[in-house]
């Protein structure tokens, strides 16, 4: 009988206490096939292909010039931030792929997916990226102050790659607070400027998902004409709750009651007007076009249709980035009040009193998004899609102009 030596309670003559060695002429390497062989030293190996030689030797310590004795907690500070900086990178990659994909005249669905993976990754990202600020925050204020000295006016301020993902995501630039009376552009020179001019000559993240919601089907006047219907919708909604006040026989009651109803319609007039809209774009307190909105709330009232599946779960993944993003420059700016309070920072900024002006609406990029809600209704409220409009919400690649110029063939 043969029984399982670990299970069986018998200790196994075998002896493991010294380690086993080999060395390159134990193994023949053209007998391996799978991608998981052993490697010889010519050939590429993890170090090498990583290049951790050079990525682990790029740590120096400051406080430790001239043979001084370096202050231990100056290797974490340097380590979390080269972390972050190294996350950046790969946001700034992942962003570049779907400004690729939203450059093209229609997103195809086909390619839908992989925009919504990779925008996930990003948000994902952003959300892990704010616990390297748990980690710095195991230094204490002290231990901070003895090595801060040594940056002298070095300073997050600084941060290449994160002022190129703020553009290329689209943060608005009207919208900035300075750094000093100083624009954060003049605190780059040479190369590292111009790539920042570069950028911002480009799309952004931002102004491509801007341009491909004003192409949701249904948004044609002479099509389903949703816009149209669903003021008609709402209007005779704030009539019946108006009628339904006037019935009310206790007066405060009464008064509260047409408050509630004035601001409701204050509320919707600011879609349906597009001055008004056009007026709150540039004060900054909204950022789509007045047609952008409306794609934005017909894929949320209709996200239960096939082809809105996807739209509606990218519009959740680019609010998830201006939740995460949002989170980050707060971890940031509670780790910069633990460390410093309100003294100026490093870079001679106001520290902790200019981060805390970053973490308000104005630095959120999809705020439109965010704020959407207060502009749904009742599903009974939502206008019922006619037969033309909801076969061509229920077929392959619904923004290609190709696919619906069929649909309307089929149903003349």
């Amino acid at each position: 009988k043969m029984a399982c030596p670990y299970l069986s309670g018998k200790k196994s003559k075998r002896r493991h206490s010294e380690p086993v060695l080999f060395d390159e002429g134990d193994f023949n390497l053209s007998s391996q096939e799978g991608k998981n062989k052993i490697t010889a030293p010519s050939q590429l190996t993890y170090n090498s292909y990583l290049q951790l030689p050079r990525l682990l030797s790029s740590q120096y310590l400051q406080s430790s010039a001239g043979g001084k004795i370096p202050v231990h907690d100056e290797h974490l500070f340097i380590v979390t931030h080269q972390a972050i900086e190294l996350w950046f990178k790969q946001i700034i990659y992942e962003v570049d792929s779907i400004r690729q994909i939203f450059a093209d005249s229609y997103l195809e669905e086909r390619n839908m997916l992989l925009v919504i993976s990779r925008i996930s990754r990003v948000s994902d990202i952003l959300q892990i990226l704010s616990d390297h600020f748990l980690v710095l925050e195991t230094m204490t204020p002290q231990d901070f102050l003895d090595f801060r000295p040594f940056l002298m006016n070095g300073s997050g301020f600084q941060s290449l790659q994160f002022r190129l993902m703020e553009i290329k995501l689209g943060m608005p630039e009207d919208l900035r607070v300075q750094y000093n009376k100083q624009h954060y552009l003049e605190v780059f020179f040479g190369h590292e400027k111009e790539t920042l001019k570069t950028a911002l000559g480009q799309e952004s993240l931002f102004s491509l998902v801007n341009a491909w919601l004003e192409r949701t089907p249904g948004l044609e006047g002479n099509g389903f004409d949703f816009f149209n219907k669903f003021r008609c919708s709402v209007q005779a909604m704030h009539g019946e709750f108006e009628a339904f006040g006037e019935e009310i026989e206790d007066e405060e009651e009464k008064q509260e009651h047409q408050l509630e109803h004035s601001r409701g319609v204050e509320t919707f007039n600011s879609i349906f007007d597009k001055n008004k809209h056009d007026e709150l774009v540039a004060r900054g307190d909204r950022r789509f076009s007045h047609k952008a909105l409306q794609g934005a709330l017909m894929i949320y009232l209709y996200r239960d249709e096939p082809r809105f599946h996807l739209p509606f779960q990218l519009l959740q993944v680019l609010m998830n980035i201006d939740s995460h993003l949002t989170k980050f420059r707060y971890s940031q700016t509670c780790m910069v009040q633990r460390m410093i309070g309100r003294k100026f920072g490093t870079g001679g900024s106001s520290g902790y009193l200019y981060l805390r002006s970053t973490c308000s609406d104005r630095y959120k990029i999809f705020l439109d998004l965010m704020n959407l809600s207060s502009f749904l209704v009742p599903r009974d409220r939502i206008p019922p899609l006619n037969q033309k409009t909801r076969r061509s919400l229920s077929i392959q690649d619904i923004y290609a102009p190709e696919v619906m110029r069929r649909v309307a063939e089929d149903q003349e």
